[in-house]
Order: C-alpha cells, then structure tokens, then sequence
C-alpha cells in the first residue's frame, strides 16, 4: 500500500488509475478507514491512495511546533490514530510518496523528512508532483526497516520530537 501525500495528491492518485498492476483510490468524501476497507481488498500489486492513516496527527503536530494548535490537540489525535489502528481499521502504508516536499513548509517538511523518515527511512520518499513521477518511482521502491514496533510509544513520543531535530539519533526524547 501506497500513500501519495502532498498538495494534489488526489490529481496524482487520480492518474496512476490506468496503469497495470494499480489500484489507485482517491480519498474524496470517504473516511481514511473507508479508504482502508477498499484497499484491503484489492488485489493489484500496487494500492496507491491519498488517505493517509497519520494525517490527523501530522497537523496537530505541525500545528504543536507552529504555534498555532489548541492545547491537547497533538495528543487527541495521537490517541485516536492509536485506537483506529489498534482496531485495524487504519494501518500504515508501506510507503508514503510525498509531492514537493522542497515547496512545503519546514514544520511539515520536517514531519515527512524528519519524523517519519527518521521512523523507517526508505518508507518515505520524494517525488515530483506528477502521475508519472509516482508511476516510475513505483518500480523503484526498496526494501527496508518497518515502522517502529511499538507504535504507541513511538506516537506518544511524538509531543518531545522537535521539528528541526526530527530524525536525527536520539530525537524521540529531544527536549521540547
């Protein structure tokens, strides 16, 4: 499973329709669980979508370090990913594709750069803004380290990961 994130995502996802092998979901009005349900039972080789499982979290977190969160907001959506994947109605993709991460923001260049690759480093990759872009990168992807094991201390840690430290050893118990 694939996640394509980043600022037209759902024109990018919406592109890989077509190609062998592919089955391409666009989030639109559908819950990321809906999303998950849909991609659990394809049976292409590559499930590319735009629903990403985290992405309740990485604003909250980007919204944390911005200054711009409500107080307990990061720690809300921190718990309701948890329960969400707990129940398996949410799981992690096997890699996210981010769009232009050049163009974004640092915080949220940090949360896909940092943080998330800091968490498995191959499970995230850039990619320029186009359905064949993510097409040809498709071919390419690698093997790699997983997601953290435990998943909940990794996510709760989350508050503590600062976004110019994020990925670097030892980031997950950096002071905030």
């Amino acid at each position: 499973m694939v996640v394509v994130a980043g600022d037209g995502a759902p024109d990018v996802v919406a592109g890989l329709d077509k190609l062998h092998n592919v089955r391409a979901i666009t989030r639109g009005e559908r819950s990321p669980a809906e999303v998950m349900d849909l991609a659990g039972r394809s049976a292409a080789t590559y499930v590319v979508h735009d629903a990403d499982p985290l992405a309740d979290v990485a604003a909250a977190w980007a919204a944390y370090f911005d200054g711009t969160g409500v107080t307990g907001a990061l720690e809300v959506a921190i718990e309701a990913a948890l329960a969400e994947l707990r129940a398996d109605r949410l799981a992690l993709p096997d890699y996210y594709l981010v769009l232009e991460p050049d163009t974004l923001t640092p915080t949220w260049r940090h949360w896909w750069l940092g943080v998330l690759a800091g968490a498995a480093p191959v499970r995230v990759v850039p990619v320029s803004a186009s359905s064949a872009a993510v097409a040809g990168e498709l071919g390419r992807l690698a093997a790699g380290r997983w997601w953290p094991a435990d998943l909940e201390a990794w996510l709760r840690a989350l508050p503590k990961v600062v976004p110019d430290q994020a990925g670097l050893p030892g980031a997950a118990t950096a002071p905030a």
